[in-house]
């Protein structure tokens, strides 16, 4: 039930957090210069892991229940970040890393009991890893597949698109088979990569440094053994498929690097995106390409989850030879992507010249422009009963906005937000109690399109924040804040009333609606008349229903 909240709870902490910790990396010398082995040409902050793991660590530490594992994973969670952020800030080489690595994985094995023993028909019937054998493996797989993502991490949206690409399948896949636990804590994981993409695509404006990309490799395969170890209808080697483009790249990379006669960590251009990239792709499409060559990964471990752990080590190893092989016959060839007239023109170009007319952004930012009001409307009509006080508050609302506009007009958008921040979580907590008959008696059940409602407005405002020309992007005032701290410590009050499912939804469905008119506020750059009419009529509404 709080798998939407725990989404919203982790985004919107995470962007909140980006213009903090960007601001802080050029203070503490947390910042990427380019040199020859990297793509870009500027000196950029790499604080961003500190965001993606607040975000997606203070979801789960509000809604998991306390366990050894929990902690085990907090403690090693912390361990890879602090290890991360002293590696950004000083270039710790590579024993230091891999000191910290280790420490945070035994944290998992022998504190929080992650342990690969069962390798499924692998191995001979009711054969059990134990003792040295499990931990050996246990630690090699958790520093490997750490080590994968943090090495995947060399183009804007890279390591965050793939890594988010596998904890959806995880988040899923836990789902499906009643792990709720690993399920919140995948979720909230998204929830942050989700919110800090939108300052990493290209170009982007901040990187997640070694602290990002090591934790989400730290965490997704903490998740992945989790799931696939326990009593469990799945495979034993999903785990391979899910982390299966960073896991490839890695090998193949390191596995070079020996042939000759160099040292595994020391790093070079060769990695798959770099190949990508040296064929004639650009950026983008280079990203695009591996996104594309992990989600065949991902599919397959998921169509053929039941499956024997032999198909799934012969997918792999078949799908990896035709991605070397391709690589290979490239170089041996001198093939280069030619930009003939057809892609330029019908694809690229068609492309350009939408984004030239910002169709996109147009068409999201309309949607949440017209489809916002009228969501925010509707839920004044779901409610079976409505206090008496509520249309008194509603009404002095309502008179504050038109005595702002024509006399303190300084103080408009203050009034409009203290407006929304009062009514929204009070209207949406009566229609989640006790909704009206008529909602039900409908020929389709309307709660059913109102909740979807939420995830298209909330779809649309990412849009709008990723499109938009402001490039400092969704900002947080101090009234959000406040209004953040009260709707998510609202659920956990000490009363039984609290403890409910009405709870929960209103404060997901809140913080939806709170996080797409900041969006839509910001967007209109003052010009709100549209926005104040259309929350008057709603406050209005809310006046009438309860007089009725």
């Amino acid at each position: 039930m709080y798998l939407f909240t725990v989404f919203i709870v982790a985004l919107l902490l995470t962007i909140a957090l980006i213009p903090v910790v960007k601001s802080m990396a050029f203070k503490m010398n947390i910042v990427d210069v380019p040199n020859s082995r990297k793509v870009h040409v500027l000196p950029m902050p790499k604080s961003g892991g500190i965001s993606i793991a607040i975000g997606a660590l203070v979801p789960v530490l509000l809604w998991v229940p306390r366990t050894s594992f929990l902690s085990a994973v907090l403690l090693g969670s912390g361990i890879i970040v602090a290890g991360g952020v002293i590696d950004d800030i000083k270039e710790l080489g590579y024993k230091a890393k891999l000191a910290a690595q280790v420490a945070a994985a035994l944290v998992v094995i022998f504190y929080g009991k992650v342990t690969i023993g069962f390798l499924g028909n692998l191995a001979p019937t009711d054969f059990v890893l134990t003792g040295f054998f499990s931990v050996a493996l246990t630690l090699f797989v958790i520093v490997g597949v750490t080590n994968a993502i943090n090495l995947a991490d060399g183009l804007d949206g890279l390591a965050g698109g793939i890594s988010m690409l596998s904890f959806v399948a995880i988040g899923f896949l836990a789902y499906r088979s009643g792990n709720t636990v690993i399920a919140i804590m995948s979720v909230a994981v998204i929830g942050a990569i989700f919110g800090f993409l939108r300052f990493n695509t290209h170009p982007a404006v901040i990187f997640m440094g070694d602290a990002g990309s090591q934790l989400l490799g730290f965490l997704s395969v903490t998740f992945a053994l989790v799931l696939t170890q326990a009593n469990t209808p799945y495979s034993r080697l999903i785990p391979l498929l899910l982390i299966g483009f960073p896991i490839l790249d890695t090998l193949t990379v390191m596995l070079e690097r020996i042939a000759k006669g160099r040292s595994p960590f020391v790093a070079d251009k060769n990695h798959f995106h770099h190949r990508l990239m040296s064929l004639g792709l650009y950026h983008s499409e280079a990203v695009l390409v591996i996104y594309i060559l992990q989600a065949i990964f991902i599919a397959f471990a998921f169509v053929f989850r039941f499956y024997s752990e032999w198909v799934h080590l012969l997918f792999f190893l078949a799908f990896a030879g035709l991605i070397i092989g391709g690589f290979a016959l490239a170089a041996l060839k001198g093939w280069e992507f030619r930009r003939g007239e057809v892609f330029d023109t019908l694809v690229k170009g068609r492309l350009r010249v939408l984004k030239e007319k910002k169709i996109f952004i147009k068409i999201s930012f309309n949607s949440l422009k017209i489809g916002l009001p009228l969501l925010f409307f509707f839920q004044v009509l779901i409610p079976r009963h409505i206090p008496g006080y509520i249309p008194a508050v509603a009404g002095t609302l309502m008179v504050m906005i038109i005595g702002v506009r024509f006399f303190k007009r300084a103080y408009r958008v203050m009034v409009l937000r203290l407006a929304l921040y009062l009514t929204i979580p009070v209207v949406l907590y009566f229609g989640e109690t006790e909704s009206a008959d008529w909602i039900r008696l409908a020929w389709v059940d309307l709660l059913d399109l109102n909740r979807a409602g939420f995830l298209v407005i909330l779809f649309a405002g990412v849009i709008t924040i990723n499109l938009t020309r402001r490039r400092n992007g969704f900002k947080i005032t101090p009234m959000d804040i406040l209004v953040f701290i009260v709707v998510l410590v609202f659920p956990h009050l000490p009363s039984a009333q609290c403890q409910s499912i009405e709870a929960g939804m209103t404060v997901a469905k809140a913080l939806a609606l709170f996080f797409s008119y900041d969006i839509l506020i910001g967007e209109l750059r003052g010009e709100i008349t549209f926005v104040e009419l259309s929350t008057m009529a709603t406050l209005l509404t809310v006046v009438i229903t309860g007089i009725l």
